[in-house]
């Protein structure tokens, strides 16, 4: 799954640290979301697109390969 946490992140200033705590999760989590190693829970997923305010098809994409 693709996303654009990084992208959505920088256009408002956050380091990956702000966004953990926004999100109650670790730096590691939102570091292996953003690289794509990791795709989030369906809540985290929601909370994610809550803090961006955002629709969550809007960050998320599946990969073009699967």
């Amino acid at each position: 799954m693709e996303n654009k946490l990084k992208e959505l992140r920088g256009e408002r200033g956050w380091s990956q640290s702000d966004l953990a705590e926004r999100l109650d999760v670790s730096r590691q989590t939102v570091i292996s979301i953003e690289r794509g190693k990791y795709d989030p829970s369906l809540p985290l997923a929601f909370k994610i697109s809550s803090v961006f305010g955002e629709a969550i098809e809007n960050i998320f994409t599946p990969n073009e390969s699967g």
